[in-house]
């Protein structure tokens, strides 16, 4: 029987929480009270998001490690997405932690993702310890909050150790953290100091040879693929000849060229690590996610990390249109395999496959927002390609089709109520609940099929003018509920190539809503707006005045165009039906047909009335 000893001089710890409740914050504020920067050092806010798209949109896409040193104790912290669809994120890097900081908000209280990441952290057994974060909102309610996390404990089967969790009041923000949600802190050292003594440090058996879970991969242009990872058991040297055991005990030999060890955000070469610190080691190209690196005397493989399947597939292809090459620097089918394989080495939640087309690629994932942050990703490095509507996977199971079922949160004014539940009806949703706080607002929840949430979020906010909040996290297979319209209205598709012309736009827009401006260049093919109406109709925004020799004042009056909406990725993907793509390049994004030809399009409508007969 071993006898696992713990370190004590470390401890690794997880933050988990729903999206935009403060959990990178909060890291802030931790490196800035741990002694990280000197005194008056200029520090960006939420230096853990590092990537352009975090900082834009304000969310946290992929994990990243870091660590703070707090009375001689070394405390790598392990920063997650909140967003359901980087759940792939959360699950890989829960498998370094022994700890986990459960952060909520005083006023939404447990959110969709809030279930999903402590579900995750109560399989894995991990120590937690829950937070209420933003406890100065104006409506902030940390008892009912608080009695809902309980609620949610009880409902994830949590046994007695578990429910007796550690509990603090934080305001992020200012970096504060309290006992009790009425008094005042002066800052988180009670939160550093709840860490040190309720999360365990790492166990390892002393007897056992050196073992390490790969979790993370990076790359240097120096050092080549780096591998990420919690040492197990023993511990390591530069230059030391290892093993890694990747699937189906695959081995592949390799030498440390090069041991790093987190230092608060940088990582610090090392000679030596002990159990139960996250390393990098460089030294080896061909390795994955899950892979075990151990001694060549004694291989022992440890549990591969797991992820749930994805649900949604998506049609990733080369830009076949006229415009295709000049405004991107990658075009080729191989160029965007190899981004999209690279990808699947970084991201365990993402799968490629090959399809009937060699250049086109089909791409699974957790969501549609998942795949709009792919694509987004791809074209800021320069490539070019097209992309089709977002389907989810179905399955047949005893001859039945089972499709993946959501559980949807809505929060909501009681004025949009009707119109909420309306449309999520006619997209076979169904209520299961309904609560109201008396506060002007209701929290509905519905079971619903994936695919009635895509291109339903825009809707939504219109709908609720922009103040309802809408969550859902997935609750497993169902049977198929049947199909509905996922849009009511047909796309203006421009019947020929030239430049949109005012005069040419001003006379369609009485057809619907233009996506185009004058000046922008067109092909056949190529939707230029969307039609009022539930048909296809070809039109030429490039028309221009018929001129005379013929003038008189006041003949000519000047066109005024109703601004443009600007298309963004999101909308595209949420807007194209299955006979139409996206195009996306470095500098657009534009809408097109499948099929360009106009007359190609007739005649296949044509045979389609024909069988229908």
């Amino acid at each position: 029987m071993s006898n696992k000893i713990q370190n004590n001089g470390l401890r690794n710890i997880a933050i988990i929480a729903h999206v935009d409740h403060g959990k990178t914050t909060l890291v802030d504020a931790m490196f800035k009270q741990s002694g990280m920067f000197r005194e008056g050092q200029d520090v960006d806010d939420r230096i853990m998001d590092s990537m352009d798209l975090e900082r834009e949109r304000g969310i946290t896409i992929a994990a990243k490690n870091c660590s703070v040193s707090w009375k001689n104790t070394k405390i790598n912290i392990i920063d997650t997405p909140g967003h359901a669809d980087f759940g792939g994120e959360v699950e890989r890097s829960l498998s370094m932690a022994d700890g986990a900081i459960l952060l909520v908000d005083a006023s939404e209280g447990p959110l969709p993702q809030t279930r999903f990441v402590l579900k995750k952290a109560l399989e894995q057994g991990l120590s937690l310890m829950v937070v209420i974060n933003k406890v100065d909102r104006q409506d902030a309610r940390p008892d009912e909050v608080l009695d809902e996390i309980y609620d949610l404990f009880i409902d994830l089967d949590a046994n007695e150790d578990q429910l007796d969790f550690p509990l603090l009041y934080a305001i992020g923000r200012d970096g504060i953290a309290m006992k009790t949600a009425e008094e005042r802190g002066e800052n988180l050292h009670i939160l550093l100091d709840m860490i040190v003594e309720h999360v365990p440090g790492p166990s390892y058996d002393p007897d056992e040879p050196f073992q390490m879970l790969v979790s993370d991969l990076s790359y240097s242009d120096y050092l080549g693929r780096l591998a990420i990872g919690k040492i197990h058991h023993g511990a390591a040297r530069s230059n030391d000849q290892l093993l890694c055991l990747g699937d189906n005990n695959a081995k592949t030999l390799l030498k440390v060229t090069k041991l790093q060890t987190y230092d608060g955000l940088k990582v610090v070469p090392t000679e030596t690590c002990e159990p139960g610190d996250i390393i990098v080691i460089a030294g080896i190209e061909d390795v994955k996610i899950g892979d075990t690196i151990c001694t060549k005397d004694d291989p022992k493989a440890l549990p591969r990390i797991t992820v749930d399947e994805p649900t949604v597939a998506m049609r990733f292809g080369i830009n076949t249109s006229p415009l295709a090459g000049k405004e991107g620097t990658f075009v080729q089918s191989n160029k965007i395999k190899e981004r999209l394989q690279k990808e699947t080495l970084l991201n365990v939640a993402i799968q490629v496959e090959e399809t009937e087309s060699r250049d086109a690629f089909l791409v699974k994932g957790r969501g549609e927002f998942q795949m709009a942050i792919l694509v987004e990703q791809m074209r800021r490095e320069g490539f070019e390609l097209s992309v089709g509507r977002p389907e989810v996977i179905i399955k047949v199971e005893n001859g039945k089709k089972m499709e993946p079922i959501e559980h949807l949160f809505v929060d909501c004014d009681e004025d949009f109520m009707g119109i909420v539940t309306e449309k999520i009806q006619t997209r076979k949703g169904r209520m299961t609940n309904m609560v109201n706080h008396g506060t002007g607002r209701v929290r509905l929840e519905f079971s619903v099929p994936s695919r009635s949430l895509i291109g339903y979020r825009d809707e939504f906010l219109t709908d609720t003018k922009g103040t309802g909040i809408m969550n859902s996290y997935l609750e497993g297979y169902g049977e198929h509920r049947g199909d509905f319209a996922s849009r009511y209205t047909g796309s203006l598709v421009a019947d020929r190539a030239g430049k949109a012309v005012a005069y040419g736009i001003f006379n369609l827009e009485p057809r619907g809503r233009m996506f185009v401006v004058p000046g922008d260049p067109l092909y056949e093919g190529l939707i230029v707006g969307e039609h009022n109406r539930d048909n296809d109709i070809n039109i030429n925004p490039s028309k221009e005045k018929k001129l005379t020799n013929m003038r008189a004042s006041g003949k000519d009056e000047a066109v005024i165009l109703t601004p443009v909406k600007p298309m963004t990725l999101e909308y595209a993907l949420n807007f194209i039906k299955e006979d139409e793509l996206v195009e996306v390049t470095p500098a657009s994004v534009r809408l097109r047909k499948v099929e360009l030809s106009a007359l190609v399009r007739h005649r296949e409508e044509g045979k389609k009335k024909k069988t229908k007969q």
